[in-house]
């Protein structure tokens, strides 16, 4: 009993989480249909089976019976009785039955199963599973649950997208039944077309292969297993122990038939042991025979290359050839040994290998093998060592042979150049530089020479074998040595006679360039000059340029003297070249300039002084003319821009004087209206000298301050100003005949206003206005109401905002004023008299008594005296004389 305690502690602990899972109807309906299907494949052993599981274990005759087919043990004889206490009876037997086997039994007892109780009998069946179907299951010292889901894990470990790691999702989708299967049926199902999406027929298929060739009825249905989130445990393990059990039989036979086969193994594992010795043996042996011949070949070769080539493959023998069969030999010795041992253990008689292959034997020859390769690789590095010695020497002089080669190559062709023939004084000091440093560079190269000539001397004394090619590459090192030492003379000799002679030309350039230079220079200048085309705008300016241009012309004798002692140093270098036959390959470095272009030059400007000559003649007239027309303009400008301004103030002054009646001022302004227009021909004709000036192309007269726009913008300001008078005359004479504004009253008003036109333009700004009002009695203070009051009066006289006030809008605006007072003054006296003894007045009265006009003024002006009711209310003197005058005038 000890070794299932922790097998039934942990079927309890099951039997109570299962018991209440059960609730789940999916999971009781899976374990109904798996749990009844396991029974009856035991049952029918029997030659019974149930078709509900809750109903057919009730009288407890079919549960004793499976209980005997899954244990092979009897139990105690049944009762046959159908009352009751029968069932119970025989159910207590079942019952006690399976406690015999360590198996607690919690919370099942018989009266439940005979009721028929299915969550009690499913739990008793589930409780025999365990106890008779996976108790005993064990894998690597786990059992029961924990082992079947190990062997579970290690039979579909090779699957692919099969992860087993429980007994409910991981077989939802199929794969896990399948490879079951084919791990120990491979015959049964294709597993390579399977598909992890297609869960339905994965299991569908599983289970008809279960059934029909495994002889594992279905206890299962597939939509229950896909249709469910969580399939029933007991479920799945009670299918899959179907499948442990089933193919833990077939395992059994399978382990007997394999040691059968492992003995004809043996056999033949031995047979082949012999074959192989036999043939390595012979390889082996054959090996050695080809390869002593090889190792005791002395002959030595003549170039280093060859002995290399010999000594390089018998490393490859040691390093590659040989390791393989030293391994060969030993596995050799080996596989003799182990093929002997098997045989004896096999009671077979002991092997014998053929004639002269026995292990004895190839030690043998093994040994004859290290004998000839003893003291081969010793010779190799000597012979080495000898014909090392030799190229050293060898390589040594071809490497001093080839930098001297290298450094002589083209020094001869360079020795010969005859560049210095057309070389410059700078180029031919460069070259002797070149030519020193060369003969310093041929020098420093002696000591090459002579060692290259002592190791060609030694390679004859050790008979080299290639001594005629070093001897023949010795001489022609030696003759082109004598050959680079006479050309380096006859070089340095031709350089030095050229650096002379080119040194006295050189000093000749160098005076001819600093000499032309500035002459070229000066004729370019006057080139320029007299080429120039100038532009005056006075007399003064073109007798200026005639004055510089007689100068110009005096120093040109001197000129011509410079000339041609510029050109003699020209001509003295061409004498050398032609004396001394030097090849000139350029021209003169320091300067540009030629001979040619000197006398060229030279003639263009002789010939543009009489052309300058000319066209300063010319615009010396022209000037003469301008300085006529000048004349004639500012005569004629001097009159008539005075006169304009003296007619716009005497206009002004018209206008603001107060001499007589507006009629009499009228009258006046026409007069000079008719004056200005009688004064346009002389308009006229000095715009027609303006136009022969400005066809003359003058832009400046300095005997004048008037232009002619200067003119025809007085002559516009004065013509506007005359007339702009003469209709604010006539519109003072309608406002004051409409108004019935006085002669006096004007007067007023025009002393008021200019009063305050400080800058005399006719108009009052804002504050002018203001002060203006103040100063004839208008009550403007300098507060909220007084602001409204000024921007009302300023609404009227300035309506489109200008920031301005004419004369007109303010005699306007007064002659209004003066209305309104005259119609309050009769309104007063129509108060008084309406008023009589009481004092006050109604609106209604003002309105039945005053004339419209009146009355309309009336409660207009007196409407922020009121009181609540509005002019409808009783209005006494007081304040009436308030609204209509105001409190200053009280």
């Amino acid at each position: 009993m000890d070794q299932y305690d922790g097998e039934i502690d942990y079927m309890q602990q099951e039997d109570d989480w299962d018991r209440d899972l059960l609730l789940d109807p999916a999971w009781e309906k899976q374990q109904r249909k798996t749990f009844t299907a396991w029974c009856n494949s035991h049952l029918r052993k029997a030659g019974t089976q149930i078709e509900n599981i809750e109903e057919d274990f009730r009288d407890g005759l079919k549960l004793m019976l499976l209980l005997e087919v899954i244990s092979g043990e009897r139990l105690a004889k049944p009762e046959r009785g159908k009352m009751r206490v029968h069932k119970i009876s025989n159910v207590n037997k079942a019952l006690d039955f399976i406690a015999s086997k360590g198996v607690k039994l919690v919370s099942i007892g018989a009266e439940e199963i005979v009721d028929g109780n299915a969550k009690m009998t499913l739990g008793m069946i589930w409780t025999i599973i365990l106890r008779f179907a996976i108790q005993d299951i064990s894998v690597e010292e786990t059992s029961a649950k924990e082992g079947l889901l190990l062997w579970c894990q290690r039979k579909t470990a090779p699957y692919k997208n099969v992860n087993i790691q429980n007994f409910h999702i991981s077989w939802k989708d199929g794969l896990g039944f399948c490879a079951l299967i084919h791990r120990h049926r491979p015959e049964l199902i294709d597993y390579g077309k399977l598909r992890k999406d297609d869960p339905m027929t994965n299991l569908n298929t599983a289970f008809d292969v279960a059934e029909k060739y495994l002889d594992i009825p279905k206890m299962l249905d597939a939509e229950d297993i896909v249709g469910t989130a969580r399939p029933d445990e007991k479920a799945i393990m009670t299918y899959v122990s179907s499948f442990y059990h089933a193919f833990s039989g077939a395992q059994k036979a399978e382990t007997a038939a394999n040691r059968i086969c492992k003995v004809l193994a043996v056999n033949q594992e031995n047979e082949q042991l012999m074959e192989d010795y036999e043939k390595l043996a012979s390889d082996l042996l054959e090996w050695i025979r080809r390869t002593i011949p090889w190792l005791e070949n002395r002959l030595p070769e003549n170039t280093m290359q060859a002995m290399q080539q010999k000594l390089e493959d018998f490393r490859d023998y040691r390093r590659l050839h040989k390791p393989p069969k030293v391994q060969e030999k030993c596995q050799l010795e080996i596989n003799f040994n182990t093929l002997q041992t098997k045989l004896r253990l096999s009671n077979r008689p002991a092997f014998m290998p053929s004639e002269g292959k026995m292990v004895s034997d190839i030690n043998n020859a093994w040994g004859s093998l290290e004998g000839a390769e003893k003291g081969y690789e010793e010779w190799l590095l000597n012979e080495i060592r000898r014909l090392e010695r030799l190229d050293h020497l060898a390589e040594k002089f071809r490497q001093k042979a080839a930098i001297h080669e290298a450094w002589t190559e083209g020094k001869e062709d360079m020795l010969q150049k005859r560049d210095y023939e057309t070389a410059s004084l700078s180029e031919i000091k460069a070259l002797l530089k070149k030519h020193e440093a060369f003969e310093s560079d041929l020098a420093a190269h002696q000591d090459r020479v002579e060692q290259i000539a002592a190791i060609a001397q030694e390679l004859n004394e050790l008979d080299y074998y290639d001594s005629p090619s070093v001897n023949a590459r010795c001489q022609r090192i030696c003759d082109q040595w004598d050959s680079l030492g006479a050309l380096t003379q006859k070089r340095s000799e031709a350089l030095q006679r050229t650096e002379k002679l080119l040194e006295t030309i050189d000093q000749l350039y160098l005076e001819f360039a600093k000499r032309a230079a500035p002459f070229n220079n000066w004729m370019e200048g006057a080139m320029e000059d007299l080429q120039d085309t100038f532009i005056v705008h006075t007399i003064e300016e073109i007798q200026g340029l005639s004055t510089a241009h007689e100068q110009f012309k005096a120093t040109l004798p001197e000129a011509d003297k410079e000339r041609q002692a510029i050109l003699g140093i020209h001509n003295e270098i061409a004498k050398i070249v032609q004396t001394y036959h030097v090849n000139m390959a350029g021209t003169n470095p320091y300067t540009t300039i030629n001979p040619q272009e000197i006398n060229n030059k030279w003639d263009k400007v002789r010939q543009l002084v009489p052309q300058r000559d000319q066209a300063l003649i010319e615009e010396h007239a022209r000037q003469q003319n301008n300085e006529r027309l000048r004349r004639q303009f500012a005569n004629q400008a001097n009159v008539i821009g005075p006169w304009i301004q003296t007619k716009m103030e005497e206009i002004g002054r018209i206008s603001i004087e107060m001499h007589g009646t507006l009629e009499d001022q009228l009258t006046h302004l026409r007069q000079y209206e008719k004056s200005i227009v009688n004064y346009k021909p002389k308009i006229d004709q000095l715009e027609g000298d303006h136009q022969l000036i400005q066809e003359a192309l003058i832009f400046d007269n300095k005997h004048t301050n008037y232009t002619m726009e200067h003119i025809r913008v007085g002559w516009e300001q004065l013509l506007t100003t005359i007339a702009r008078t003469i209709n604010e005359i006539e519109n003072q004479i309608l406002t004051r005949d409409a108004k019935g504004i006085s002669q006096e009253q004007l007067n007023e008003f025009r002393a008021s206003f200019n009063h305050f036109d400080r800058d005399h333009s006719g108009t009052l700004g804002a504050e002018e206005f203001k002060a203006c009002l103040i100063s004839l009695g208008f009550d403007i203070a300098n507060d909220a109401q007084g602001e409204n009051e000024f921007s009302r009066i300023m609404s009227i006289v300035d309506p489109n905002r200008m920031g301005i006030v004419t004369f007109q809008a303010f005699i306007d605006f007064m002659s209004r004023e003066t209305a309104d007072t005259d119609t309050a003054d009769q309104v007063m006296a129509s108060f008084k008299v309406l008023a009589g003894d009481k004092n006050y007045i109604l609106a209604e009265e003002l309105r039945r008594e005053l004339p419209p006009d009146q009355a309309e003024y009336c409660i207009a002006r007196m409407a922020p005296y009121t009181g609540p009711d509005g002019v409808a209310g009783a209005l006494d003197y007081m304040s009436f004389s308030t609204a209509l005058y105001g409190e200053s005038d009280l």
